[in-house]
């Protein structure tokens, strides 16, 4: 340990912030986002532990298992340059250093949780619901609100739960849980997610019938038909069997074959 005390710049600080950005730059099946979490720590190792015993042993507590969404990647880092500034001033030797791999290890479930219900369940499925149908139009609008949609949260996310974590995000993340408002934003984000979901049905799933029949001397539209008991019936209805399909445990490789050949032979008979 050193002798005056240790304390994290600037410098430091925004140097393991933007390393986080590489969580998945050397990814393994083994410690997954761990390797490139000690990568991003180091800046703050080295100069909290000036000392090469002390360094590794350091970079051994980080050198595990690490996985969650990236958005919440800095957070963790946050905090745990927080604890290791602790430690490395800890003269007394009155903290448990394995507690700074606990706390990480701890935060990677919830976190996970959490950021894959916002980002991959919301933030990613309302910007595909407002820029997928200009997209599909050829509108380059459409292309660049589905990034600014996606990066702009995550950017947030990011620095603020950065900020977070290094200022104290232990004390915010147990109070948050303790009351209730963890749970109570989880399940928000799921029902908003279910709700844009259903929203992108009409714009993205496409059924057209092109089947006509011949009755008491007029032209009968199965499509006119159906559109007049409920829009968009046959998007919905197709949508529901495909879902109750990968309930069963069906790969979703095998229905998308099978959309596909059913989709050609629906239309060589006319139907579509």
């Amino acid at each position: 340990m050193t002798e005056n005390k240790a304390v994290l710049t600037k410098k430091e600080l925004n140097s393991v912030f933007l390393r986080s950005y590489q969580a998945l730059g050397c990814y393994t099946y083994d410690k997954q986002q761990g390797i490139a979490y000690l990568r991003a720590m180091t800046p703050a190792l080295e100069k909290l532990y000036p000392e090469h015993d002390d360094l590794v042993e350091a970079m051994k507590r980080h050198n595990t298992m690490f996985n969650t969404t990236c958005a919440f990647v800095p957070f963790c880092l946050g905090i745990s340059c927080a604890m290791e500034e602790e430690y490395a001033n800890d003269k007394n030797h009155e903290m448990n250093p394995e507690s700074i791999g606990a706390v990480k290890i701890a935060l990677m479930g919830p976190l996970a949780g959490i950021g894959d219900s916002f980002f991959w369940g919301t933030f990613r499925m309302i910007a595909c619901g407002v820029g997928a149908p200009m997209a599909a139009e050829g509108n380059i609008v459409g292309v660049i609100l589905y990034l600014l949609l996606n990066l702009i949260p995550s950017t947030l996310t990011r620095w603020y739960g950065f900020k977070l974590g290094y200022a104290g995000g232990r004390q915010f993340l147990s109070k948050i849980q303790a009351d209730g408002t963890l749970a109570k934003m989880t399940d928000a984000a799921k029902v908003l997610a279910m709700v844009v979901i259903g929203g992108m049905i009409p714009q993205i799933v496409k059924f057209p019938i092109a089947l006509t029949l011949e009755m008491g001397g007029g032209q009968f539209v199965l499509a006119d038909v159906l559109e007049g008991i409920m829009p968009n019936l046959l998007p919905l209805l197709l949508s529901i069997f495909v879902y109750r399909f990968i309930m069963k445990g069906v790969k979703p490789n095998t229905i998308i074959f099978s959309l596909l050949g059913l989709g050609i032979v629906l239309t060589l008979l006319g139907v579509m």
